[in-house]
């Protein structure tokens, strides 16, 4: 990823030019002392809620707090955005997609600035048209679907985050380098959008690179379906040599509870896209399995400022360690922030307006607990962001990875302009 800043630029001259933009926004933005109010939407019941909504409400809760405090390390020192605090509003994910638009409507209504959420991709294909028809900032936090930007263009969506290609291939470079003999394969995803979307990008990615691999085994249960005896029986009859899931949430705590007796992840080598989540609870996962965090998150996270600050102030609130989707969350508000002080200092201080906010967004470069962030995909309004996948090893109680591999952008994301299918069905060439 290029830098967005020259490097022949003095960096005294930086911190002089950005001082001055900051301290004059949060002179303007502190004197009309009007909250930005976001609206928050992510699980908060049902089984998604205790390994994804929960921490990811608790991210935004604790993200905010800390901004309004002026707790943050740089470049997000100012309090709030630009020194106007920050209001949340909370709205639960949970339910079908037409209630997740009459929702979103209805926070609308309540007179939010922007909004922030999603953790499904249904509810994401579902909103992003209505952001649009309502003309309302709406960041996406942790939607995986490519085909959000890929299948159609939005001025007012974007995403600072990745898209599930990127776990998928990863995921599958990842279980070809472990398993060179590779001969079969199989899945179990959800039988929609993102498991759908998880599965092609899975196998197709096989396919270009071991293309003597043959898939024998395609489990699609219904997202929340609970049970998952009749696939695990079906798994366990086809004996793949590598087994591959994107299962989330209370989904994949199910599985790992119905197939941990069964010895199904022992008996194939497995590969848990967003099995970060599970190493969090009260559920166990085994040694040996492969796990993936979406993007570079929890263990898999750099050790630099914004890292050890979001883990410090997480665990002293929460006393609980931030999980992937806190991550995700996080990283959302913050490019929030960034795009709107970047225009509020390109508007002289003064409160900007939602083009303005946009033009600043679109191709934005940010910094982030997981690293520096581009949106350079979806005409600017989608981040891409490398990877890490590693094989779970619990110590003294503890979970732990090893063998962690990490994958540029380059290698687990197509370019500009190329839909997912077409990149991988192409070789996965740039």
């Amino acid at each position: 990823m290029k830098r967005v800043i020259q490097r022949g630029m003095k960096p005294l001259a930086l911190a002089l030019a950005a001082g001055a933009a900051i301290a004059s926004v949060a002179t303007s933005a502190q004197a009309d002392g009007k909250p930005i109010k976001i609206g928050i939407v992510t699980f908060m019941s049902g089984a998604a809620a205790g390994p994804f909504g929960v921490p990811a409400k608790n991210a935004a809760e604790v993200t905010a707090a800390e901004l309004n405090a002026g707790k943050v390390p740089a470049p997000y020192a100012t309090k709030g955005f630009g020194g106007a605090p920050i209001e949340l509003v909370y709205i639960d994910e949970a339910g079908s997609t037409s209630k997740q638009v009459s929702e979103y409507r209805n926070l609308l209504n309540q007179g939010v600035d922007y909004v922030v959420g999603y953790t499904s991709s249904g509810n994401c294909l579902a909103i992003a048209p209505v952001a649009e028809e309502m003309k309302k900032v709406t960041l996406f936090f942790d939607c995986g679907t490519p085909r959000v930007f890929e299948d159609a263009s939005f001025k007012y969506v974007f995403r600072p985050v990745a898209t599930a290609t990127m776990d998928n291939v990863g995921a599958a470079r990842y279980v070809a380098e472990r398993k060179p003999d590779l001969q079969t394969y199989a899945g179990i995803n959800q039988n929609y959008a993102w498991g759908q979307d998880a599965w092609a990008d899975f196998e197709g990615t096989l396919k270009a690179l071991k293309p003597n691999a043959k898939s024998v085994s395609s489990q699609m249960p219904q997202l929340g379906a609970g049970q998952y005896n009749a696939g695990i029986s079906s798994l366990l009859a086809a004996h793949p040599d590598v087994l591959h899931s994107s299962f989330w949430g209370g989904d994949l705590e199910g599985l790992v509870v119905q197939a941990g007796p069964r010895d199904l992840f022992k008996k194939s080598l497995t590969v848990l896209t967003a099995g970060e989540t599970a190493t969090h609870g009260k559920t166990r996962l085994p040694d040996g399995v492969i796990i993936g965090a979406r993007g570079m998150y929890g263990m898999f996270a750099p050790d630099n400022a914004l890292n050890r600050w979001l883990r410090t102030a997480y665990s002293a609130k929460f006393n609980d360690t931030p999980s992937y989707p806190s991550y995700k969350m996080n990283q959302s508000i913050l490019a929030l922030k960034a795009a709107y002080e970047k225009a509020q200092a390109a508007n002289g201080g003064k409160q900007p307006t939602p083009e303005q906010v946009i033009a600043s967004f679109e191709h934005l470069a940010f910094d982030a607990p997981a690293g520096k962030i581009g949106l350079t995909l979806g005409k600017g309004h989608q981040a891409a962001q490398g990877t890490a996948f590693g094989i779970v090893k619990n110590v003294n109680g503890k979970v732990t990875v090893t063998d962690v591999k990490q994958y540029s952008i380059a290698e687990v994301t197509p370019p500009e302009g190329v839909k997912s299918s077409d990149w991988i069905k192409g070789g996965l060439k740039h």
